[in-house]
Protein backbone atom coordinates (compact mmCIF):
# COMPACT_ATOMS: atom_id res chain seq x y z
CA UNK A 1 0.00 0.00 0.00
CA UNK A 2 1.25 3.50 -0.50
CA UNK A 3 1.18 6.26 1.91
CA UNK A 4 0.85 9.67 1.66
CA UNK A 5 2.21 12.87 -0.18
CA UNK A 6 1.57 13.62 -3.58
CA UNK A 7 3.59 11.74 -5.14
CA UNK A 8 3.63 9.45 -8.20
CA UNK A 9 3.73 6.24 -5.86
CA UNK A 10 1.41 8.59 -3.58
CA UNK A 11 -2.03 6.50 -2.58
CA UNK A 12 -3.10 4.96 -0.76
CA UNK A 13 7.92 -14.68 28.57
CA UNK A 14 10.10 -17.18 30.30
CA UNK A 15 13.12 -16.15 31.10
CA UNK A 16 16.16 -16.86 29.21
CA UNK A 17 17.07 -19.93 32.11
CA UNK A 18 13.51 -20.85 31.91
CA UNK A 19 12.89 -20.91 27.80
CA UNK A 20 16.08 -21.17 25.82
CA UNK A 21 16.67 -25.19 26.92
CA UNK A 22 13.03 -26.00 26.52
CA UNK A 23 12.32 -27.77 23.63
CA UNK A 24 9.27 -29.00 24.82
CA UNK A 25 10.12 -32.55 25.18
CA UNK A 26 5.99 -32.36 26.27
CA UNK A 27 4.59 -30.98 23.62
CA UNK A 28 1.48 -32.60 22.17
CA UNK A 29 1.10 -33.18 18.42
CA UNK A 30 -1.19 -32.03 16.16
CA UNK A 31 -4.21 -34.08 14.46
CA UNK A 32 -4.30 -36.82 11.86
CA UNK A 33 -1.78 -39.61 11.20
CA UNK A 34 2.59 -39.53 10.89
CA UNK A 35 3.92 -36.61 8.69
CA UNK A 36 5.32 -39.22 6.33
CA UNK A 37 1.87 -39.30 4.73
CA UNK A 38 2.07 -36.17 3.74
CA UNK A 39 5.02 -35.98 1.65
CA UNK A 40 5.53 -37.77 -1.32
CA UNK A 41 7.91 -40.46 -2.33
CA UNK A 42 11.06 -38.40 -2.72
CA UNK A 43 10.13 -36.99 1.12
CA UNK A 44 8.22 -33.69 -0.58
CA UNK A 45 5.29 -31.95 0.10
CA UNK A 46 2.25 -34.37 -1.07
CA UNK A 47 -0.49 -31.58 -1.19
CA UNK A 48 -3.20 -33.84 -2.01
CA UNK A 49 -1.80 -36.53 1.19
CA UNK A 50 -1.25 -33.54 3.66
CA UNK A 51 -4.99 -31.98 2.43
CA UNK A 52 -6.22 -35.41 3.30
CA UNK A 53 -5.17 -34.59 7.07
CA UNK A 54 -8.08 -33.92 9.58
CA UNK A 55 -8.09 -30.06 9.63
CA UNK A 56 -8.35 -27.52 12.49
CA UNK A 57 -11.32 -24.66 11.83
CA UNK A 58 -10.40 -23.29 15.27
CA UNK A 59 -6.40 -21.58 13.97
CA UNK A 60 -7.32 -17.69 14.55
CA UNK A 61 -7.97 -15.62 17.35
CA UNK A 62 -10.73 -15.57 19.41
CA UNK A 63 -9.36 -12.74 21.43
CA UNK A 64 -6.96 -10.03 20.56
CA UNK A 65 -6.85 -8.23 24.29
CA UNK A 66 -4.33 -5.02 24.77
CA UNK A 67 -1.67 -4.38 22.81
CA UNK A 68 1.19 -5.92 24.89
CA UNK A 69 -0.84 -8.79 26.33
CA UNK A 70 0.89 -11.61 24.91
CA UNK A 71 3.42 -10.85 22.07
CA UNK A 72 6.18 -12.37 19.99
CA UNK A 73 8.67 -12.98 16.98
CA UNK A 74 10.14 -16.05 15.84
CA UNK A 75 14.03 -15.72 15.72
CA UNK A 76 14.09 -16.74 11.96
CA UNK A 77 11.68 -15.74 8.82
CA UNK A 78 12.27 -19.14 7.63
CA UNK A 79 13.81 -22.78 8.33
CA UNK A 80 13.97 -25.94 6.42
CA UNK A 81 11.71 -28.94 7.63
CA UNK A 82 13.72 -30.45 10.87
CA UNK A 83 15.52 -27.13 11.42
CA UNK A 84 14.49 -25.27 14.95
CA UNK A 85 13.92 -21.99 15.98
CA UNK A 86 13.32 -19.57 19.05
CA UNK A 87 10.18 -17.93 20.27
CA UNK A 88 10.71 -14.90 21.56
CA UNK A 89 7.65 -14.26 23.61
CA UNK A 90 6.44 -11.16 26.12
CA UNK A 91 3.12 -11.35 28.34
CA UNK A 92 2.07 -9.41 30.88
CA UNK A 93 0.44 -13.16 32.43
CA UNK A 94 1.99 -15.39 34.33
CA UNK A 95 2.26 -18.03 31.19
CA UNK A 96 0.88 -18.85 27.69
CA UNK A 97 1.04 -21.80 24.79
CA UNK A 98 1.85 -22.14 21.45
CA UNK A 99 0.39 -23.64 18.83
CA UNK A 100 1.59 -24.31 15.43
CA UNK A 101 -0.93 -24.23 12.47
CA UNK A 102 -0.35 -24.86 8.70
CA UNK A 103 -2.16 -23.24 6.25
CA UNK A 104 -3.53 -25.15 3.80
CA UNK A 105 -7.27 -26.69 2.74
CA UNK A 106 -8.03 -29.48 4.79
CA UNK A 107 -11.53 -29.82 3.79
CA UNK A 108 -12.34 -25.70 4.13
CA UNK A 109 -11.05 -25.89 7.53
CA UNK A 110 -8.20 -24.13 6.53
CA UNK A 111 -5.76 -24.89 8.78
CA UNK A 112 -4.10 -28.07 10.98
CA UNK A 113 -2.44 -27.97 14.11
CA UNK A 114 0.78 -29.77 14.06
CA UNK A 115 2.36 -28.75 17.35
CA UNK A 116 1.25 -27.40 20.72
CA UNK A 117 3.59 -26.76 23.56
CA UNK A 118 2.85 -27.03 27.23
CA UNK A 119 2.24 -24.35 29.59
CA UNK A 120 5.50 -21.93 29.19
CA UNK A 121 6.04 -19.50 32.41
CA UNK A 122 5.87 -15.38 31.43
CA UNK A 123 7.38 -12.86 31.31
CA UNK A 124 6.78 -8.91 30.36
CA UNK A 125 9.61 -8.59 27.83
CA UNK A 126 11.05 -4.63 27.87
CA UNK A 127 9.46 -2.10 25.28
CA UNK A 128 12.15 -1.29 22.12
CA UNK A 129 13.12 1.96 21.57
CA UNK A 130 14.01 3.80 17.73
CA UNK A 131 18.23 3.54 17.72
CA UNK A 132 20.91 5.05 15.57
CA UNK A 133 20.52 7.73 12.33
CA UNK A 134 18.18 4.73 10.87
CA UNK A 135 15.47 4.93 14.25
CA UNK A 136 15.28 1.04 13.94
CA UNK A 137 13.05 -0.81 16.35
CA UNK A 138 14.38 -3.67 17.32
CA UNK A 139 13.04 -5.54 20.54
CA UNK A 140 16.11 -8.26 20.62
CA UNK A 141 14.06 -9.94 23.85
CA UNK A 142 15.51 -13.29 24.52
CA UNK A 143 14.22 -16.78 23.82
CA UNK A 144 11.20 -18.12 25.41
CA UNK A 145 11.50 -21.40 23.77
CA UNK A 146 12.98 -23.48 21.20
CA UNK A 147 11.13 -25.30 18.34
CA UNK A 148 12.10 -28.14 16.29
CA UNK A 149 10.08 -28.41 13.22
CA UNK A 150 10.69 -32.05 13.18
CA UNK A 151 7.90 -33.82 11.12
CA UNK A 152 6.25 -30.33 9.78
CA UNK A 153 5.62 -30.47 5.96
CA UNK A 154 6.94 -27.32 3.98
CA UNK A 155 4.37 -24.68 4.31
CA UNK A 156 3.46 -21.42 5.78
CA UNK A 157 2.42 -21.74 9.36
CA UNK A 158 0.50 -19.59 12.10
CA UNK A 159 1.73 -19.55 15.36
CA UNK A 160 -1.13 -19.07 17.59
CA UNK A 161 0.35 -17.54 21.52
CA UNK A 162 -2.24 -17.92 24.13
CA UNK A 163 -1.90 -16.24 27.03
CA UNK A 164 -3.48 -17.54 30.45
CA UNK A 165 -5.70 -14.53 30.62
CA UNK A 166 -7.00 -16.19 26.74
CA UNK A 167 -5.78 -13.08 24.94
CA UNK A 168 -3.77 -14.30 21.64
CA UNK A 169 -1.37 -13.14 18.88
CA UNK A 170 -0.35 -14.91 15.41
CA UNK A 171 3.28 -15.47 14.64
CA UNK A 172 4.19 -15.99 11.22
CA UNK A 173 6.84 -18.78 9.76
CA UNK A 174 7.42 -20.19 6.53
CA UNK A 175 8.67 -24.28 6.40
CA UNK A 176 10.61 -23.47 3.10
CA UNK A 177 10.93 -26.11 0.77
CA UNK A 178 14.71 -27.79 -0.15
CA UNK A 179 13.94 -27.84 -3.86
CA UNK A 180 11.51 -25.94 -6.11
CA UNK A 181 11.67 -27.81 -9.27
CA UNK A 182 8.93 -28.54 -11.30
CA UNK A 183 6.75 -27.14 -8.54
CA UNK A 184 4.73 -24.04 -8.37
CA UNK A 185 6.20 -21.57 -5.93
CA UNK A 186 4.63 -19.26 -3.24
CA UNK A 187 6.63 -16.71 -1.99
CA UNK A 188 5.60 -15.27 1.37
CA UNK A 189 6.31 -11.42 1.02
CA UNK A 190 8.30 -10.98 4.45
CA UNK A 191 10.14 -7.75 3.84
CA UNK A 192 6.67 -5.93 2.88
CA UNK A 193 5.32 -7.25 5.80
CA UNK A 194 7.86 -5.86 7.69
CA UNK A 195 8.19 -2.30 5.44
CA UNK A 196 4.64 -2.12 6.97
CA UNK A 197 4.79 -3.83 10.69
CA UNK A 198 4.24 -0.32 13.24
CA UNK A 199 5.00 -2.67 16.16
CA UNK A 200 7.46 -0.10 18.51
CA UNK A 201 5.77 3.39 17.15
CA UNK A 202 8.04 2.86 13.61
CA UNK A 203 7.83 1.75 9.87
CA UNK A 204 9.04 2.51 6.71
CA UNK A 205 5.65 4.90 6.58
CA UNK A 206 5.05 6.36 10.00
CA UNK A 207 7.07 7.62 13.04
CA UNK A 208 5.37 8.47 16.19
CA UNK A 209 1.81 9.89 16.40
CA UNK A 210 1.12 8.20 12.55
CA UNK A 211 2.76 10.91 11.20
CA UNK A 212 3.99 10.29 7.16
CA UNK A 213 7.10 12.05 7.77
CA UNK A 214 10.73 11.36 6.40
CA UNK A 215 12.38 12.76 8.99
CA UNK A 216 10.72 10.38 11.63
CA UNK A 217 9.55 7.18 9.97
CA UNK A 218 12.34 4.51 10.25
CA UNK A 219 15.02 4.05 7.22
CA UNK A 220 15.48 0.35 7.96
CA UNK A 221 13.12 -1.81 10.18
CA UNK A 222 13.72 -4.96 11.81
CA UNK A 223 12.35 -8.56 11.84
CA UNK A 224 13.39 -8.49 15.66
CA UNK A 225 10.33 -7.62 16.78
CA UNK A 226 6.96 -8.79 16.76
CA UNK A 227 3.27 -7.72 13.73
CA UNK A 228 1.49 -5.32 14.45
CA UNK A 229 -2.43 -5.83 15.12
CA UNK A 230 -3.24 -9.62 15.03
CA UNK A 231 0.41 -10.56 14.67
CA UNK A 232 0.04 -11.47 10.69
CA UNK A 233 -2.28 -8.74 9.18
CA UNK A 234 -0.75 -8.86 5.50
CA UNK A 235 -0.41 -12.45 5.37
CA UNK A 236 -4.09 -13.16 6.48
CA UNK A 237 -5.49 -10.45 4.03
CA UNK A 238 -3.31 -11.17 0.90
CA UNK A 239 -1.45 -14.60 1.34
CA UNK A 240 -3.70 -16.67 3.16
CA UNK A 241 -6.89 -17.03 1.08
CA UNK A 242 -4.57 -17.82 -2.14
CA UNK A 243 -3.09 -20.50 -0.35
CA UNK A 244 -5.44 -22.25 0.76
CA UNK A 245 -7.19 -22.26 -3.10
CA UNK A 246 -3.51 -23.36 -4.84
CA UNK A 247 -3.86 -26.69 -1.89
CA UNK A 248 -7.12 -27.09 -2.75
CA UNK A 249 -6.35 -27.61 -6.20
CA UNK A 250 -3.73 -30.10 -5.17
CA UNK A 251 -0.96 -28.80 -7.39
CA UNK A 252 3.10 -29.62 -6.41
CA UNK A 253 3.85 -26.80 -4.27
CA UNK A 254 6.86 -25.07 -2.93
CA UNK A 255 7.15 -22.26 0.07
CA UNK A 256 9.85 -19.61 0.27
CA UNK A 257 9.87 -16.16 1.20
CA UNK A 258 11.10 -13.13 0.09
CA UNK A 259 14.22 -13.20 1.83
CA UNK A 260 15.20 -16.50 0.58
CA UNK A 261 14.70 -15.34 -2.62
CA UNK A 262 17.36 -12.64 -2.32
CA UNK A 263 19.69 -14.72 -0.88
CA UNK A 264 19.30 -17.76 -3.24
CA UNK A 265 20.35 -17.69 -6.74
CA UNK A 266 19.46 -21.38 -7.47
CA UNK A 267 16.46 -21.33 -5.45
CA UNK A 268 13.90 -21.29 -8.56
CA UNK A 269 16.02 -23.52 -10.40
CA UNK A 270 13.70 -26.03 -12.45
CA UNK A 271 10.23 -24.06 -11.01
CA UNK A 272 7.15 -24.12 -12.99
CA UNK A 273 6.07 -21.27 -12.28
CA UNK A 274 6.81 -18.49 -9.30
CA UNK A 275 3.45 -16.49 -7.28
CA UNK A 276 3.91 -13.45 -6.19
CA UNK A 277 0.86 -13.06 -3.89
CA UNK A 278 -1.10 -10.16 -3.46
CA UNK A 279 0.67 -7.29 -1.58
CA UNK A 280 4.57 -7.62 -2.84
CA UNK A 281 5.67 -4.57 -2.69
CA UNK A 282 9.47 -4.37 -1.43
CA UNK A 283 12.10 -6.14 -3.98
CA UNK A 284 15.96 -6.23 -3.67
CA UNK A 285 17.68 -6.53 -6.79
CA UNK A 286 18.97 -9.73 -6.41
CA UNK A 287 15.15 -10.93 -5.79
CA UNK A 288 14.11 -9.02 -9.11
CA UNK A 289 16.71 -10.57 -11.17
CA UNK A 290 16.16 -14.20 -9.83
CA UNK A 291 12.86 -14.20 -10.51
CA UNK A 292 13.91 -12.58 -13.56
CA UNK A 293 16.32 -15.37 -14.80
CA UNK A 294 13.82 -18.01 -14.04
CA UNK A 295 11.38 -16.26 -16.54
CA UNK A 296 13.94 -16.24 -19.37
CA UNK A 297 14.46 -20.02 -18.38
CA UNK A 298 10.70 -20.79 -18.51
CA UNK A 299 9.74 -20.18 -15.62
CA UNK A 300 5.93 -18.44 -15.31
CA UNK A 301 5.25 -15.95 -12.89
CA UNK A 302 2.19 -14.52 -11.74
CA UNK A 303 1.51 -11.65 -9.55
CA UNK A 304 -2.00 -11.77 -7.71
CA UNK A 305 -2.21 -8.60 -6.79
CA UNK A 306 -0.92 -4.73 -7.67
CA UNK A 307 2.14 -2.61 -6.79
CA UNK A 308 4.74 -5.75 -7.37
CA UNK A 309 8.38 -4.88 -7.08
CA UNK A 310 7.94 -0.92 -6.99
CA UNK A 311 10.30 -0.66 -4.13
CA UNK A 312 14.33 -1.07 -4.08
CA UNK A 313 15.53 -2.23 -0.73
CA UNK A 314 18.91 -3.52 1.01
CA UNK A 315 18.52 -6.54 3.65
CA UNK A 316 21.13 -6.30 6.09
CA UNK A 317 20.94 -9.39 8.22
CA UNK A 318 17.63 -8.70 9.89
CA UNK A 319 17.01 -5.89 8.74
CA UNK A 320 14.88 -4.21 5.91
CA UNK A 321 16.26 -0.49 4.47
CA UNK A 322 15.01 1.49 2.32
CA UNK A 323 15.34 5.00 2.56
CA UNK A 324 12.41 5.77 -0.19
CA UNK A 325 11.75 9.63 -1.06
CA UNK A 326 15.72 10.16 1.43
CA UNK A 327 17.72 8.25 -1.18
CA UNK A 328 19.92 10.80 -1.17
CA UNK A 329 20.82 9.64 2.53
CA UNK A 330 21.69 6.18 1.56
CA UNK A 331 25.47 5.52 2.25
CA UNK A 332 25.72 3.49 -0.96
CA UNK A 333 24.31 6.75 -3.14
CA UNK A 334 27.17 7.85 -5.15
CA UNK A 335 29.15 4.18 -4.61
CA UNK A 336 26.48 2.21 -5.69
CA UNK A 337 23.85 4.04 -7.79
CA UNK A 338 21.70 0.55 -8.78
CA UNK A 339 21.70 -0.50 -5.00
CA UNK A 340 19.98 2.72 -3.75
CA UNK A 341 17.22 2.08 -1.89
CA UNK A 342 14.41 3.57 -3.27
CA UNK A 343 11.30 2.95 -5.95
CA UNK A 344 12.37 1.30 -9.02
CA UNK A 345 11.09 3.61 -11.26
CA UNK A 346 13.40 6.51 -9.65
CA UNK A 347 16.86 7.76 -9.99
CA UNK A 348 19.80 7.49 -9.27
CA UNK A 349 19.11 4.23 -11.32
CA UNK A 350 15.68 4.13 -12.76
CA UNK A 351 14.57 1.00 -13.91
CA UNK A 352 10.83 0.62 -13.68
CA UNK A 353 9.29 -2.87 -12.69
CA UNK A 354 6.98 -3.30 -15.58
CA UNK A 355 9.83 -5.02 -17.44
CA UNK A 356 9.12 -7.85 -15.52
CA UNK A 357 5.50 -7.52 -14.32
CA UNK A 358 4.32 -6.04 -17.14
CA UNK A 359 1.80 -3.61 -15.90
CA UNK A 360 3.17 -0.13 -13.68
CA UNK A 361 2.01 0.92 -10.60
CA UNK A 362 -0.08 4.05 -10.95
CA UNK A 363 -1.85 5.14 -7.59
CA UNK A 364 -4.53 4.80 -4.72
CA UNK A 365 -6.60 4.86 -2.76
CA UNK A 366 -9.12 4.18 -5.45
CA UNK A 367 -12.85 1.59 -5.20
CA UNK A 368 -13.96 0.75 -9.15
CA UNK A 369 -15.97 -1.93 -10.80
CA UNK A 370 -13.47 -4.39 -12.41
CA UNK A 371 -14.74 -4.95 -15.88
CA UNK A 372 -13.87 -7.71 -18.18
CA UNK A 373 -12.69 -6.69 -21.41
CA UNK A 374 -11.83 -10.02 -23.26
CA UNK A 375 -13.90 -12.62 -21.91
CA UNK A 376 -12.34 -15.56 -24.55
CA UNK A 377 -9.20 -15.26 -23.03
CA UNK A 378 -8.32 -19.19 -21.61
CA UNK A 379 -7.48 -17.34 -18.51
CA UNK A 380 -11.40 -16.86 -18.27
CA UNK A 381 -12.69 -20.10 -19.52
CA UNK A 382 -15.67 -21.25 -16.92
CA UNK A 383 -16.26 -17.82 -16.06
CA UNK A 384 -19.47 -16.94 -17.59
CA UNK A 385 -18.25 -13.46 -18.14
CA UNK A 386 -19.30 -11.83 -21.20
CA UNK A 387 -17.43 -8.28 -22.65
CA UNK A 388 -18.53 -5.48 -20.08
CA UNK A 389 -19.22 -8.00 -16.83
CA UNK A 390 -18.18 -5.75 -13.66
CA UNK A 391 -17.57 -6.73 -10.35
CA UNK A 392 -17.85 -3.83 -7.88
CA UNK A 393 -15.12 -2.51 -5.68
CA UNK A 394 -12.42 -5.36 -6.94
CA UNK A 395 -10.33 -3.03 -7.76
CA UNK A 396 -8.48 -0.98 -5.14
CA UNK A 397 -7.09 0.39 -2.84
CA UNK A 398 -4.06 0.48 -5.55
CA UNK A 399 -3.70 -0.89 -8.91
CA UNK A 400 -1.82 -1.05 -11.75
CA UNK A 401 -2.31 0.27 -15.77
CA UNK A 402 0.09 -1.45 -19.08
CA UNK A 403 2.13 1.48 -20.24
CA UNK A 404 3.57 2.00 -23.78
CA UNK A 405 6.54 2.74 -22.96
CA UNK A 406 9.29 0.46 -24.46
CA UNK A 407 9.94 -1.19 -21.19
CA UNK A 408 6.78 -2.79 -21.23
CA UNK A 409 7.17 -6.76 -22.60
CA UNK A 410 5.14 -7.84 -25.72
CA UNK A 411 3.65 -9.23 -26.89
CA UNK A 412 0.98 -8.48 -23.85
CA UNK A 413 -2.70 -9.11 -23.38
CA UNK A 414 -5.12 -7.01 -21.72
CA UNK A 415 -7.83 -8.99 -20.41
CA UNK A 416 -9.56 -6.50 -18.10
CA UNK A 417 -9.70 -2.53 -18.18
CA UNK A 418 -11.47 -0.70 -15.58
CA UNK A 419 -12.68 2.91 -15.71
CA UNK A 420 -11.59 4.92 -12.67
CA UNK A 421 -11.00 8.23 -10.63
CA UNK A 422 -8.51 8.45 -8.44
CA UNK A 423 -7.25 11.19 -6.75
CA UNK A 424 -9.60 13.37 -9.41
CA UNK A 425 -7.88 11.55 -12.38
CA UNK A 426 -9.62 9.43 -14.59
CA UNK A 427 -7.95 6.25 -15.01
CA UNK A 428 -8.01 2.70 -15.94
CA UNK A 429 -6.65 -0.64 -14.28
CA UNK A 430 -5.61 -3.72 -16.23
CA UNK A 431 -5.20 -7.32 -15.94
CA UNK A 432 -2.43 -8.50 -18.02
CA UNK A 433 -0.66 -11.74 -19.63
CA UNK A 434 2.39 -11.66 -21.70
CA UNK A 435 4.59 -14.18 -23.16
CA UNK A 436 8.58 -13.78 -22.82
CA UNK A 437 10.61 -15.62 -25.41
CA UNK A 438 11.81 -18.47 -23.24
CA UNK A 439 8.03 -19.82 -23.33
CA UNK A 440 6.97 -18.27 -19.61
CA UNK A 441 3.78 -16.93 -19.54
CA UNK A 442 3.67 -13.58 -16.62
CA UNK A 443 -0.07 -12.70 -15.66
CA UNK A 444 -0.65 -9.55 -13.10
CA UNK A 445 -3.94 -8.87 -11.99
CA UNK A 446 -3.82 -5.40 -11.72
CA UNK A 447 -5.76 -5.07 -8.32
CA UNK A 448 -4.91 -5.29 -4.68
CA UNK A 449 -8.25 -6.29 -3.72
CA UNK A 450 -7.75 -9.95 -6.00
CA UNK A 451 -6.40 -12.40 -3.21
CA UNK A 452 -9.11 -10.40 -0.73
CA UNK A 453 -12.27 -11.05 -2.79
CA UNK A 454 -11.12 -15.06 -3.07
CA UNK A 455 -12.74 -15.09 0.57
CA UNK A 456 -16.54 -14.21 -0.90
CA UNK A 457 -17.04 -12.95 2.60
CA UNK A 458 -18.62 -9.10 0.38
CA UNK A 459 -15.45 -6.99 2.49
CA UNK A 460 -14.90 -3.68 0.75
CA UNK A 461 -18.55 -4.07 -1.25
CA UNK A 462 -17.26 -6.76 -3.63
CA UNK A 463 -20.33 -8.97 -4.07
CA UNK A 464 -19.49 -12.12 -2.56
CA UNK A 465 -19.92 -13.30 -6.21
CA UNK A 466 -16.85 -12.09 -7.35
CA UNK A 467 -15.02 -14.75 -5.56
CA UNK A 468 -16.56 -17.05 -8.27
CA UNK A 469 -15.08 -15.47 -11.19
CA UNK A 470 -11.81 -14.74 -9.22
CA UNK A 471 -11.24 -18.40 -7.84
CA UNK A 472 -12.07 -19.62 -11.69
CA UNK A 473 -9.15 -17.73 -13.03
CA UNK A 474 -7.06 -18.06 -10.76
CA UNK A 475 -7.66 -21.71 -10.61
CA UNK A 476 -7.05 -21.56 -14.68
CA UNK A 477 -4.17 -19.83 -14.20
CA UNK A 478 -1.95 -21.92 -11.01
CA UNK A 479 -2.89 -25.16 -13.50
CA UNK A 480 -1.83 -23.98 -16.47
CA UNK A 481 1.46 -22.56 -14.38
CA UNK A 482 2.07 -25.69 -13.18
CA UNK A 483 2.25 -27.31 -16.26
CA UNK A 484 5.53 -25.59 -17.19
CA UNK A 485 5.92 -22.61 -19.70
CA UNK A 486 2.66 -21.59 -20.10
CA UNK A 487 3.45 -19.59 -23.28
CA UNK A 488 3.92 -22.58 -25.31
CA UNK A 489 0.26 -23.49 -25.57
CA UNK A 490 -1.05 -20.28 -24.89
CA UNK A 491 1.24 -17.50 -26.00
CA UNK A 492 -0.39 -14.22 -25.74
CA UNK A 493 -1.78 -12.01 -28.43
CA UNK A 494 -0.60 -8.76 -28.51
CA UNK A 495 -4.04 -6.47 -28.03
CA UNK A 496 -2.60 -2.96 -26.32
CA UNK A 497 -3.05 -0.57 -29.45
CA UNK A 498 -6.93 -1.92 -28.99
CA UNK A 499 -6.66 -0.26 -25.38
CA UNK A 500 -4.40 3.15 -27.00
CA UNK A 501 -2.36 3.85 -24.25
CA UNK A 502 0.99 5.91 -24.15
CA UNK A 503 3.77 6.06 -22.26
CA UNK A 504 3.28 8.45 -19.06
CA UNK A 505 -0.86 7.70 -19.50
CA UNK A 506 -2.45 9.12 -17.14
CA UNK A 507 -1.13 9.85 -14.12
CA UNK A 508 2.12 11.56 -14.99
CA UNK A 509 0.58 14.03 -17.52
CA UNK A 510 -2.24 14.58 -15.95
CA UNK A 511 -4.67 13.50 -18.73
CA UNK A 512 -7.97 12.23 -19.23
CA UNK A 513 -9.16 9.54 -22.07
CA UNK A 514 -13.03 9.27 -21.09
Amino acid sequence: MARHGWDRRHFLGASAAAGAGALLAGCTAGSGPGPEEGTAGDGRLSVPAENGRPGDRDWDLRQRGADRAVEGYADRVSVLPGEAFSLCVSTTAKGFRAEAFRMGWYGGAQARRVWASERIPGTAQPPARPAGETRTVAASWQPSLRVSTHGWPEGAYLIRLTADSGDQRHVPLTVRSASAAGRLVLVNAVATWQAYNTWGGYSLYYGPGGKDDSGSRSLAVSCDRPYDRDGAPLFTTYEQPAIALAERLGLPLAYTTSMDLDRDPQLLHGAHAVVSLGHDEYWTPAMRAHVTAARDAGTNVAFLGANACFRRIRLEQRLVVCYKTDWQRDPLYGKDDAAVTTDWREPPHADPENSLTGTLYESNPTNADYVVAEPGHWLLEGTGAVRGTAFPNLVGTEYDRVDAGPATPRPIEILAHSRLVCRGVRSFADTAYYTAGSGAGVFNSGTMRWVESLTGDGGHGIPPGAARFTGRVTANLLRAFANGPAGREHPAADNLEAYDPYAGDPIWAGRNLW
